[in-house]
Parts: C-alpha cells; sequence; structure tokens
C-alpha cells in the first residue's frame, strides 16, 4: 500500500507543471528606468520650453533665461497671432484636411473591401499592387510633375491644388491598414449575410464598416495629421496670402533680420490645439485600430 502511494505521489509530481522563473523579488531595472527617464526628458524639455517662451514679449526672451519661467507673463503673442488672419489660415487648413481625408478614406475603405472579398480576380491583386507600390514613392520626389499636372488644370493657388495630391498620398497606406483589418473578420459573418440575401452593397455598409471602425479612425486620425501639418504642397502649389494654410502662416512673425519667435511658438500650440483634440477624442479607437489590424 505504502508502494502503490508512492508510486501515484510520483506519477502526480511528475505530471504537476513546474512552476516558471519568474523576476526576482525586489529586483529593480535601473538600467531601463534611467533611460525611460532621460527619454522623458528629452520629450518634456522642448514642449516645456515652447509653452513658456510663447507666455514671454520678445524683448525679454532675449533678456532672460530660456528654460525660466516668464517673470512678466503676457498674451500679446496670442493676440497677435489671432489678429493676423489665423482665423483664415485656421479655415484653410480645416478645409484642406477634411475635403481630402473624409474622400480617401472612404475610397481606401470600399476598395480594401474589394481587394480582399475579390481576391481571386487578377484585376483587383493588380490593383492592390499598385497601391503597395505608392507607398515607396515620397513626396519629394513627385513634387515636380504634380506642380505641372496643377499648372496644366488651372488649379494653382487654390485649396483644390492641395486637396487632390492629398488624397492620392492618402489612399496607399490606408489601403494597407484596413485591408489587413478586413481581413480579421471571420469569412462565416460574410457567409451569414449572404444567405440571408443581402448584397455587397450592404454587406460593406452593416457588417464590413461597423467591424473596421478602430482601423477607420486610425488612418482618419493618421492622415490629419499628415495633411494638417503638411508644409510643403501648400510652399509649392499656392501663392496668395488667402489661401496659406497654418504652417504656412508661421511666416507672418518672420521679418527680414529677425524673427518673433514667442509668436512663433504661440502660433505652434494654437495649431497644435485641434490635433490634440482629436487624439484625445480618438485615442482607444486608434490604439485599437493599430493593433488589431495586424494582430494575426
Amino acid at each position: 500500500m505504502a508502494t502503490t502511494l508512492t508510486k501515484g505521489s510520483d506519477r502526480t509530481a511528475a505530471t504537476e507543471p513546474r512552476p516558471t522563473p519568474g523576476p526576482v523579488a525586489g529586483h529593480r531595472n535601473w538600467l531601463g528606468g534611467a533611460a525611460g527617464w532621460i527619454w522623458l526628458a528629452v520629450v518634456i524639455v522642448p514642449i516645456y520650453w515652447i509653452v513658456i517662451t510663447s507666455f514671454k514679449s520678445q524683448s525679454n526672451y532675449y533678456a532672460e533665461n530660456p528654460l525660466a519661467p516668464p517673470g512678466e507673463p503676457t498674451l500679446d503673442n496670442y493676440r497677435l497671432v489671432i489678429e493676423s488672419d489665423f482665423a483664415q489660415y485656421f479655415l484653410n487648413s480645416v478645409i484642406a484636411t477634411l475635403g481630402a481625408v473624409i474622400p480617401a478614406v472612404l475610397f481606401s475603405f470600399m476598395a480594401a473591401y474589394a481587394i480582399v472579398r475579390g481576391g481571386a480576380s487578377r484585376f483587383l491583386r493588380w490593383t492592390n499592387s499598385l497601391f503597395l507600390m505608392g507607398l515607396a514613392i515620397p513626396l519629394q520626389a513627385t513634387i515636380i510633375p504634380i506642380y505641372l499636372i496643377i499648372i496644366r488644370l488651372h488649379l494653382y493657388d487654390t485649396l483644390l491644388a492641395l486637396i487632390l495630391p492629398s488624397i492620392a498620398f492618402a489612399i496607399p497606406l490606408s489601403v494597407l491598414v484596413l485591408a489587413n483589418f478586413i481581413r480579421d473578420v471571420p469569412k462565416e459573418l460574410f457567409d451569414s449575410m449572404r444567405i440571408d440575401g443581402a448584397g455587397e452593397q450592404a454587406t460593406l455598409w452593416r457588417l464590413a464598416f461597423p467591424l473596421t471602425r478602430p482601423a477607420i479612425v486610425t488612418v482618419t486620425i493618421y492622415n490629419a495629421l499628415t495633411i494638417w501639418n503638411g508644409f510643403l504642397l501648400p510652399l509649392i502649389l499656392t501663392q496668395s496670402p488667402d489661401k496659406r494654410t497654418l504652417p504656412l502662416a508661421l511666416w507672418s512673425f518672420q521679418g527680414q533680420y529677425s524673427v518673433n519667435v514667442p509668436a512663433v511658438l504661440a502660433s505652434v500650440l494654437l495649431t497644435t490645439l485641434p490635433i490634440l483634440i482629436l487624439y484625445v477624442v480618438g485615442r482607444r479607437q486608434l490604439l485599437s485600430g493599430l493593433t488589431a489590424g495586424f494582430g494575426k
């Protein structure tokens, strides 16, 4: 009997999983912590400098310590920015961003759905390869052909000249992200919709669109950031002051021999606020789309 118990005990001990070695109690990663604090300082110090400098006058900016808080805070820089046609520049940026992001995301979503659902088609495979090739073409390499095309279309110095190229450059990455996300949708859901008598249009907007909402928010925020902060296209394709976007508005505070640095930084903060608000609103959807779309 004792022998039987011993054998049973040995068998039980042999089948029990061995505990995996974990981190040693009380051990701290001092090197990783120090690197994290250094990186935090690298990120925080420039932001801190921008904020405090925007509340300094131009004369105090050169007289005080750059990292010291303003001795006499002032809102004159923000007042100057707002009075320097900031509303017009802001409106131009909003029109250019929305006019490019909305069509680009909608077209990319429909194209990604067609590529995923009609993967056996040679034309769709060729179209997908064409979109992927677009990722390898930088904007700087195409600025001269874009300029010539815009001149031929008589669209120079218009907001439409900014919208059309922005749509073209936003589509390739959007199609890639949305196609990878749609592939993660179970095929059984599409089959059940087909059995219920739903057509492709109904499946597209009633099934695929709600399930891919995190990816749609992701590409929307990413493209909005890129277009909102764009500088090269507005610089080359516009000329009139009333067609300037916010990045070009920073030139308004640059004189022939000097630059009003506090006013420039105040303009930078006002320009960044809409992007920060957009990120705060769509932060959860953004993180979900960045991770779930490639979680295979």
